[in-house]
Formats: C-alpha cells, structure tokens, sequence
C-alpha cells in the first residue's frame, strides 16, 4: 500500500473549513463535534516545550493519520477501535467547500464517541528517554525496580508498561501501577497492561521486518457501547520513538525518526525554552517533513 501526499503545503488549522463546533484543540489534532461523532483533523502543526513552533510541517498531519489508519487496520483483529470512516467525501455538509475537502482529505478521522481513560499508557522496550533518565538516578521506572547494569538504549529482556496519569493542563505525570490501581481500580489496570503491551509487541515485530526499532510507545483507550477500544492516535512518530536498525547503539543519544531536526535545532539555537521561539528555519522544517514521509514510506510502501 502506497500514500501520497496531495501537495507540499501546510494546514495550521481547520477552524475556518468546518461547520461543527470545536470542542477541543491540541498542539496537533482538532476534534469537532458532529452529534454522534467526533471529526478529528489532523494539523501540520509541531511543537516543543508547550510552544506551538512556526512554521508548521508540510505533510507532517498527513503522515500522522496515514499512519494511524495503517496501524490501526493491522491491529483491529485484536483490538477495536474508534474509526468510523476516513472519507472526507462523506463530509459534504460539515464541509462544504471542495477545496477545501481536498485539503483536509487523508488528514480526517470519524471517530465514536468514546469515553476516554484519563491514563496515558506507557510501553518500553528499550532502557532510553525518560525511562533511562529515571533508571540511570534510581535504578527504577515509575517506581519499578530494574535489574542493575543495564545500558542506555539496551533492550529489555520483556517490554515494561509505564502509565501516566494525563492532565488537561500541563504535563502528564508519571505514575507506578500500584498508582494507577488507586485511580482505575485493578481490573482495568491489568487489562490496559495486558492489552498495551500485546499492541507493542505486535508492532516491534512488524517493524522489525521493515529495518525499524520500536523503540517505546504510548497509547489512549476508551469504553464505547461498554467495550473497551484504542482511541487517538497508533504508532505515529509523535506517540512512537522510532529508530533505524543501522543506527542502532549503545550509550548514545540516537537519531530517532521524528522531529529531531527540530530537537537539535533549537537545543543549539539559545532559545531559552520560556519565551515565544523565532521561526524554524526553512531547512529544518524541510528536512523535518522529510523524515515524516520516511517512516511513513518505510512502514506502509
């Protein structure tokens, strides 16, 4: 299966295209409201330390929610999602414009209405990030204790799960089960583990046949008709850490499949991280959309 992108061009927003109210607007997705349903566009917008960066990243919303559309299709024989439909054509009377219907097309998800888990759900596969962060000063993630000696970006002899507890404001906040028992209750908690962990494994597999590492991932669940379901976004480079197999190392920081173009650009360019950042600059932006499409190609191709 191939995707490609309509055009090298950047949508910040959706707002002034649809006939819904906005019920919510994130640093990336849009998600109105159509009575029954939930519209969720996906924006070309990237951020970074809570800022909304400029400009946005050609294709980089199309390249979310293609990929989200693939992984989602490979894993609904284990697990149902929140897809209704991804046809925009099916949206004339929310948006009436052609073309805008062509610019919003592979960028749009109908989705149940699902009520969401207020539990981000953490799985790692490999010691790096936050995760090595926290090992390498208590020799624990999220208050569980890991065997002693292990490597930054080592692979773990089994994938562990690491939930957050998500804010609406602010950042989530990382929690141990024990944590996210008190707040969900036991049953639910081992089934979100269970359930996480299967999804990863799934997919590190999958990926592993593609010359790609699945480094870490995180996932949104929901109950919907009473059932729980995947909800969001699935193995996108915002939820995922992907990396190379021929970049892969030890003790080292690697470049990830993302927006680390971005990362690295600002790391050295003395913003102080608490004020509105200057604009990226073209080359950046470029070589940013370009490592979106790679992985998208990578994966789906």
């Amino acid at each position: 299966m191939e995707f490609v992108a309509n055009a090298s061009v950047i949508v910040d927003t959706a707002e002034e295209m649809i006939n819904a109210p906005l019920v919510h607007k994130g640093k990336v997705r849009e998600l109105y409201d159509l009575g029954d349903s939930f519209l969720i566009v996906v924006t070309d917008r990237i951020s970074a330390f809570d800022y909304i960066l400029k400009p946005g990243v050609p294709d980089k919303g199309y390249v979310l929610n293609a990929l989200s559309k693939y992984w989602f299709g490979i894993t609904s024989g284990y697990m149902k999602n929140h897809i209704i439909h991804t046809d925009v054509e099916k949206l004339q009377a929310i948006i009436p414009s052609a073309e805008d219907r062509e610019l919003l097309k592979e960028r749009i998800i109908v989705a149940k209405k699902a009520e969401r888990i207020s539990i981000e759900c953490v799985v790692r596969g490999y010691i790096t990030g936050n995760g090595w962060r926290q090992y390498a000063s208590t020799g624990e993630i999220n208050g569980r204790k890991l065997p002693e000696g292990l490597r930054k970006n080592e692979r773990l002899n089994d994938p562990i799960f690491t939930p957050a507890a998500k804010n609406d404001v602010g950042h989530d906040e990382d929690i141990s089960i024990e944590q996210m028992i008190e707040l969900v209750g036991e049953d639910l908690t081992y089934a979100l583990q269970e359930r996480s962990i299967m999804l990863y494994t799934l997919a590190h597999s999958i990926c592993e046949q593609k010359g790609i590492i699945l480094a870490d991932t995180k996932f949104e669940f929901g109950f919907y008709a009473g059932e729980l379901i995947i909800i969001d976004e699935i193995f996108t480079p915002d939820s995922s850490r992907y990396w190379s197999q021929d970049k892969y190392a030890l003790d080292v920081e690697i470049d990830s499949m993302d927006k680390e173009p971005v990362r690295t650009y600002l790391a050295g360019s003395g913003w102080d991280k608490n004020s509105e950042p200057d604009e990226l600059p073209a080359a950046v932006v470029e070589e940013t959309s370009n490592r979106y499409k790679e992985i998208l190609h990578r994966l789906v191709d």
